[in-house]
């Protein structure tokens, strides 16, 4: 199978904006049936109320479901290994099975664990701007900056090997190129749970204070140890790609508007705000996973029957004049509460607040270290064709 040339229609963008056509969708019709990377058509929702109503309802759009796209994208795999993908990866269940596993993870993320976590994630981000400073102008400040941080504190959090990084890297990037063969992808997502599942063994025999091992200790008679291999793939691959992405690409989209840069150093107070507002302008999640329809529905006066594929445009929901006004303005003052950058409802990102507090710690740190940061050497990248929207490259100078 050859490569795909053409971005799909909900992962298109013109920069930091969602694509004109998309936009435009959400303006006419609002809901159109469009071609998937899965060779499945999908129903894309765009509009900010349509979607936060399709988050909000799963019974009626059911991730569960989604095992159609398994199918056809992973034609060799059998049932028992279609399974084993599946198992402890809560963004594939619905409850009470999603209840079930989340419940097991979420006291690890609430804001009072993260407030622990702070002094690390600062001593992390120091230790990365001193390496930064101590190398010299200028730097990939994607390379060397947006993506080992949050791969160091997700590392640390789960009781990776740091030195493994590369290697997963390189898997998730490939895992998460919509332009690769499905059968490349395929590949990339059995090393990942081959070598989450060596770890998941050790950690079972000797478990020590990292959240895998909580999981063991105090939940081992409750999750089996292919579900310990799913959470563990699915927190490191989510935990290092999005907070990663959203540096790179919030650290542009503040040197591309220098009047907000500016405001940011002279009220550091304003930092929560900054990153929602970035979280939302930017919308590095392009869609979150698929639904499918468990009944027949109605979505902004379009029929949509039973086992319908749906997707949502995030970018395009958070743009939406109907949710903020003068919505394609980055205004870091805003706070934009109510975004759907994390999704919305049960499947609310788990990690949302460590993201927050990546980001909160990072971008105040790196804009005092280099008061002088700006743009340098080739123009920056865009993944168009990743899954999670970023930067391969960011050079920038002080």
């Amino acid at each position: 199978m050859s490569e795909s040339t053409q971005v799909p229609l909900h992962m298109s963008r013109a920069g930091f904006d969602p694509a004109p056509e998309l936009s435009r969708l959400r303006e006419d019709e609002g809901v159109s049936k469009v071609a998937t990377p899965w060779g499945i058509d999908a129903w894309l929702v765009t509009r900010y109320a349509d979607v936060r109503a399709v988050l909000s309802d799963h019974d009626t759009y059911s991730n569960a479901r989604q095992r159609m796209v398994q199918l056809a994208t992973a034609r060799d795999m059998t049932d028992q290994e279609l399974e084993e993908m599946r198992a402890g990866n809560l963004l594939a269940f619905d409850p009470p099975e999603h209840t079930r596993l989340r419940k097991f993870l979420s006291p690890e993320f609430t804001l009072r664990r993260m407030r622990r976590l702070e002094p690390l994630v600062s001593r992390i981000v120091e230790e990365h701007l001193d390496a930064m400073e101590a190398a010299g102008s200028p730097a990939d400040l994607v390379s060397s900056f947006a993506l080992p941080i949050p791969s160091l504190v997700i590392c640390d959090l789960l009781g990776v090997p740091y030195e493994d990084r590369g290697d997963f890297q390189r898997r998730t990037g490939t895992l998460l190129n919509v332009s690769l063969p499905p059968e490349q992808r395929m590949a990339a997502q059995r090393e990942s749970r081959a070598y989450m599942a060596e770890l998941v063994e050790r950690v079972m025999a000797d478990p020590g204070e990292e959240l895998l091992g909580m999981l063991v200790r105090e939940h081992g008679g409750d999750l089996s140890a292919m579900e310990l291999v799913g959470i563990g793939n699915l927190l490191l691959i989510a935990g290092h790609e999005t907070t990663s992405n959203m540096l790179g690409l919030g650290t542009l989209a503040l040197l591309r508007h220098p009047d907000q840069l500016q405001l940011l150093r002279d009220r550091p107070e304003l930092v929560e705000a900054a990153v929602e507002e970035l979280l939302r302008w930017l919308s590095i999640v392009h869609s979150g996973t698929a639904k499918v329809t468990t009944t027949d529905v109605e979505i902004a006066g379009q029929a949509i029957p039973e086992g319908q594929l749906v997707l949502c445009a995030l970018p395009t929901a958070n743009r939406d004049p109907a949710f903020v006004d003068h919505p394609e303005r980055l205004d870091i003052a805003r706070g934009a509460p109510g975004h759907l950058a994390f999704g919305h409802g049960i499947h609310h990102c788990l990690g949302a607040p460590l993201a927050r507090m990546e980001m909160r710690t990072a971008f105040p740190a790196l804009l005092r270290r280099f008061p002088g940061l700006r743009l340098a050497g080739p123009e920056p990248q865009f993944r168009a064709f990743s899954v999670v929207f970023g930067l391969s490259s960011l050079e920038a100078a002080w």
